[in-house]
């Protein structure tokens, strides 16, 4: 298994995910906040052509993860994994209705090689998951927009092999920053917002470790975050280099990472 970002941040985000079992290859697409002709750009970047994607899956309907979807599903012919709370809040889905698939949120699913583990979290949408990727050699946890970690996502989390975790903001910087109004502030910061730098430290710290190869931070704020600041609440976890650390921006995403 390997795993490559198209980017990630508060201005679009999409993770690719690819396995192969010797007979064939799997990829899927976890979100796209890209409009259709970016999102193929970024595909095609990584060497994925749109239409070898096996399936797009959602994590919640906000804009930055869902915007590109059903476009980018229709042009293609890609099926689109979601939980129910998360269509109703999508509204209008057009051409790609017939595309879509219904997930539980507290059942697993399968796209080709993987087995998919939906994870349900903390965060302001309708019916939130993450998710877990399993090819029976490897585990991949996808973890991000969420306010905080739960006895269940830390469960969920346990036995991986990498995680892409979401370190949002740096607190202090999210109270000093003259450009977001309270309410905003509020949001970002509580239980069914983002993560903290520290708040992504204390659930690694907290999952079992004993398989973890790569953490990949994620989903930082441009204006409330540092990649330092990110990369320092990470690595003393794991007792890790600061480099040891990889991160997946907004403009550039990530490039293939092994599982």
């Amino acid at each position: 298994m390997r795993f490559a970002s198209l980017g990630s941040g508060s201005e679009g985000n999409a993770l690719l995910v690819e396995t192969d079992d010797g007979a064939s290859t799997s990829r899927v697409l976890v979100d796209c906040g890209f409009g259709l002709r970016e999102a193929e750009r970024r595909l095609r970047a990584l060497g994925c052509e749109p239409t070898a994607l096996s399936a797009i899956v959602v994590t919640h309907e906000h804009g930055d993860h869902v915007g590109g979807v059903f476009r980018l599903a229709a042009a293609h012919g890609i099926p689109v994994h979601l939980t129910h709370g998360t269509l109703q809040g999508c509204g209008r889905i057009g051409r790609a209705e017939p595309l879509v698939r219904i997930v539980d949120p507290l059942e697993s699913f399968e796209v080709g090689a993987f087995r998919i583990e939906p994870v349900p979290v903390p965060h302001d949408a309708r019916e939130p998951v993450q998710y877990v990727f399993d090819d029976g050699r490897a585990r991949l946890g996808v973890l991000t927009d969420l306010g905080h970690g739960t006895p269940h996502v830390v469960r969920a989390l346990s036995r991986l092999d990498a995680l892409v975790l979401e370190c949002n903001h740096d607190p202090q910087m999210l109270a000093d920053n003259p450009a977001y109004p309270p309410v905003l502030k509020r949001r970002i910061g509580g239980p069914w917002g983002h993560l903290a730098n520290a708040e992504a430290a204390r659930i690694l710290g907290a999952i079992d470790r004993d398989r973890l190869r790569t953490v990949v931070a994620a989903h930082l704020s441009q204006q409330n975050n540092r990649p330092e600041l990110a990369r320092r609440a990470l690595a003393a976890v794991l007792d890790a280099a600061l480099d040891d650390i990889r991160v997946a921006d907004q403009a550039e995403g990530l490039d293939w990472h092994p599982v």
